[in-house]
């Protein structure tokens, strides 16, 4: 299935139902009066998230949706039927903007949450509804209200514990590869991956989902390369594995680079944390990699690991690294949980 993030759709509400204009007519009934019934009341709009998906695929072929129109009133009192909702269904991670792609509607993060985006018109009243002492025989009745209408965007942020991130020709491929059951593409070239890769990895008792994001190049921030698109994948992870490539002269720049385009895209990005590994430590001589290592944790200014997705050398130290910080932020959610739901005393 091919990934795709982003949509643009066109969405509108059900019209509501026109009211009826009609008298009764029936033998013996000397005074039968106005009958006509309410019209029904148009669909809504829905967005939910479910379960099942990754990808916004199934809106690159259909970007129109209405939601039915409600039926017309009738003679004898008969209310015309509320018309159907749309219902457009979105995996975890969604967020729906409004046309100028910028403001947020909704953010889909659980499955099972739904969001009414438009309302249907009201149906409109029958001439029944008219009838006063005054005006006993009412021959108007109100047309349904339309339904309103708009363009939105659907932005889909992928969910995930850790992200890769670092230059094209990075090795994170081929770390998510050795890692989990994923399959992405993996060559001797730049920008082998196009799109987000996700791989569900297996450390100790525990499970953990890991993106594999496209390469960034400088410049990303404003639109080189393949620019900042995928960057948004990056916001939802708890935790960055930094890679940097080891066969390539000046680490500390690949570093600086990556660090860069994160902080000019989102301030909250360059604050999140951060593991350090220098990859394809098997193609780099021992000695140079001692050296690069040096300069890597002089320009982080931390601790930095030394990997090789290849043979698998220094994966799992990655790996239990990830996994001890996912543990001491989830001990500190539940943490500040419990202390603020603690009774607090006032005099």
């Amino acid at each position: 299935m091919k990934f795709l993030d982003q949509a643009k759709v066109y969405v509108k509400a059900g019209d509501g139902g026109a009211g009826a204009v009609s008298f009764l007519r029936e033998k013996f009934v000397e005074f039968g009066g106005p009958n006509g019934g309410n019209g029904g009341r148009g669909g809504d709009v829905v967005v939910e998230c479910v379960d099942g998906l990754n990808t916004l695929i199934d809106y690159r072929y259909q970007q129109h949706f209405k939601a039915q129109t409600g039926m017309h009133g009738m003679g004898k009192d008969r209310a015309g039927a509320n018309g159907k909702d749309v219902v457009l269904r979105v995996p975890v991670g969604t967020q729906v903007l409004e046309d100028d792609n910028e403001t947020l509607i909704a953010d889909l993060t659980r499955v099972g949450q739904r969001v009414v985006l438009l309302k249907g018109g009201n149906g409109g009243f029958g001439n029944a509804h008219f009838k006063t002492a005054s005006n006993q025989a009412p021959r108007r009745a109100n047309p349904g209200q339309p339904g309103a209408e708009k363009w939105i965007w659907l932005r889909l942020k992928l969910i995930a514990d850790a992200g890769l991130v670092g230059l094209p020709n990075a090795g994170k491929s081929t770390f998510l590869a050795a890692v989990s059951a994923a399959r992405p593409k993996i060559a001797d070239y730049p920008f082998t991956t196009l799109h987000p890769n996700l791989g569900v990895v297996r450390v100790g008792e525990r499970e953990i989902v890991m993106a594999d994001i496209p390469g960034l190049i400088e410049g990303a921030h404003a639109g080189a390369g393949i620019g900042d698109r995928f960057l948004g994948h990056v916001e939802r992870c708890a935790v960055l594995v930094h890679l940097v490539d080891g066969t390539q002269e000046d680490v500390k720049s690949a570093y600086r680079t990556i660090r860069g385009e994160l902080a000019a895209y989102d301030e909250g990005l360059a604050g999140k944390p951060e593991i350090v590994a220098l990859n394809k430590i098997d193609a780099v001589a021992a000695e140079e990699v001692r050296d690069k290592v040096k300069a890597l944790e002089r320009a982080s200014k931390a601790e930095v690991l030394t990997v090789s997705g290849v043979t698998g050398k220094g994966v799992q130290d990655v790996l239990y690294r990830i996994l001890a910080i996912l543990e001491a932020e989830k001990a500190e959610r539940e943490d500040a949980a419990r202390r603020a739901a603690e009774p607090h005393w006032t005099p």
